[in-house]
């Protein structure tokens, strides 16, 4: 079986979990205090970081590498366009969330709000909650734009686009921090993508002292 150190909330394990899920590859999580750099921590990716796949013999790094491992290892079903343009689309958006989505809005409230709590760093910064409350509200917009002119958000089918954008956003829905009326477009999206089967376990996630609202779980939310 598969080994995923990783941590519940962290939106870079979430997106691995949902492609594991899809794929219907059985996985053990370990739940990894990933901040307190642990030697074995260390001597598995010495970035420091989650998540860590361990599978195929191989231990793999970097959420977006292993979901392209992934998707060429365990091509069904496809979370890739097969045309180039369409596989550009699906890096293009992941690499929007990734990088500027976690800047501006993930590590603004989830960090502030959650992990420096967990970790002991310290209190949130109300500068940093309030930039990242303002700044999801123009990725809300975006994706709004984009699913007014395709059925997914790089196209016409669900892509590794899709969890990217749905595991940042279920992290954040997890401490009410996602305004789902500000856009039914994204609403309907996160609606339908909620409720595949690959989404449960997520949605089954506690993390001690962060209970999660009572819509979290609710497909009818």
């Amino acid at each position: 079986m598969a080994r995923l150190h990783h941590f519940p909330l962290s939106p870079y394990c979430r997106k691995v979990r949902l492609s594991l899920a899809e794929k219907r590859i059985e996985v053990e999580l370990i739940d990894t205090r990933y901040w307190e750099k642990n030697p074995e921590l260390m001597r598995r990716n010495p970035a420091g970081k989650v998540p860590i796949l361990q599978l195929d013999g191989k231990t793999l790094t970097e959420s977006a590498a292993i979901n392209e491992y992934l998707e060429e290892r365990y091509p069904e079903p496809p979370l890739m366009p097969t045309r180039a343009e369409g596989r550009y689309e699906v890096r293009r958006l992941v690499s929007w969330f990734d990088d500027k989505f976690h800047n501006e809005v993930t590590a603004n409230l989830l960090h502030e709000r959650v992990i420096k709590k967990i970790s002991g760093q310290g209190y949130p910064e109300s500068s940093k909650i309030k930039a990242g409350a303002k700044a999801i509200k123009y990725h809300l917009d975006y994706m709004g734009w984009l699913l007014d002119q395709r059925r997914w958000l790089a196209g016409d089918a669900m892509t590794l686009a899709d969890f990217a954008a749905a595991a940042h956003l279920s992290s954040l829905d997890y401490i009410s921090d996602v305004d789902w009326d500000r856009n039914a477009n994204v609403r309907e999206w996160y609606s339908k993508i909620k409720s595949r089967p690959a989404f449960r376990s997520i949605l089954a996630d506690q993390v001690p002292g962060f209970p999660p609202p009572p819509h979290y779980a609710d497909l009818d939310f």
